[in-house]
């Protein structure tokens, strides 16, 4: 078992729990909780036991962005190392992109900036009404440049571009209704009602899930017809899985 400084792990009716644990700094990022998710991403994907991988925030919010010592860093950093800096980021959305579980976010309060990009990068994002997402980085001339590689497919190109340019901060419904998070949940229901969707998914079949997240994310950079072949051969590898064969015989047995 990790030792985790800023996160929580814990593993839960086949849901690993990944929590933020820097309430009073807002769950803001740096190197260390980045790192720390990484490590608890891997260890949820080595566990058989773990259906789906669940990212939440301690206290008000999801997570604000980077913290100010790492804004700090930034600005006397060389270029290598706000390279190496970067990268870490970028490894992180990667990961979770090439993650076998699906990856939940659950969003109360504020996902900004950094925080933003980390709940863009889940494969589902549930919010409280209350929630509020953004890219404010353009207010202080900088840009949410790794998580454009996801963001750009969640929304409208045009809408990419408004939300990365403007930096606007949008309510849940509104982000819901452009295509940025799945679903919104009445604060005072959001617990009750994020455990049931989780629930629900954590009991799907494990295979059928984990193989359709590896299919669709590898369309990506597929011409229709390769993905179309692509789909065959997963299709026929599919039916040999034990999940399906149970299911089969379960839905003719009815």
């Amino acid at each position: 078992m990790a030792d985790y400084n800023k996160i929580l792990y814990r593993v839960e009716n086949k849901i690993a729990r990944v929590t933020l644990n820097r309430p009073d700094k807002r769950n803001a990022l740096d190197a260390e909780i980045i790192n720390e998710i990484k490590v608890a991403l891997k260890q949820a994907a080595d566990d058989e036991t773990v259906r789906v991988v669940l990212i939440s925030g301690a206290g008000k919010d999801f997570c604000s962005g980077a913290d100010l010592a790492a804004l700090q860093k930034i600005s006397t950093a060389t270029v290598m190392e706000n390279v190496e800096d970067a990268r870490n980021l970028g490894e992180l959305f990667m990961q979770m992109r090439e993650h076998p579980r699906p990856i939940l976010a659950a969003v109360r309060g504020r996902a900004l900036a950094g925080g933003c990009g980390i709940a863009t990068a889940c494969d589902i994002v549930l919010a409280a009404a209350s929630a509020q997402f953004g890219y404010p980085e353009v207010n202080i001339g900088f840009i949410p440049a790794m998580v454009m590689a996801i963001l750009r497919r969640s929304v409208s190109e045009k809408r990419a571009f408004e939300l990365i340019t403007r930096g606007d901060i949008l309510k849940a419904q509104t982000a819901a209704d452009i295509g940025l998070i799945n679903r919104v949940f009445a604060d005072d229901e959001f617990e009750m009602k994020v455990e049931e969707y989780v629930g629900q998914l954590a009991a799907k079949s494990a295979s059928a899930v984990s193989l359709s997240k590896n299919l669709l994310y590898h369309m990506d950079a597929m011409s229709f017809a390769t993905a179309l072949e692509a789909g065959v051969q997963l299709n026929a590898i599919t039916r040999l899985t034990e999940d399906c064969q149970r299911g089969v015989e379960r839905f003719l047995k009815k």
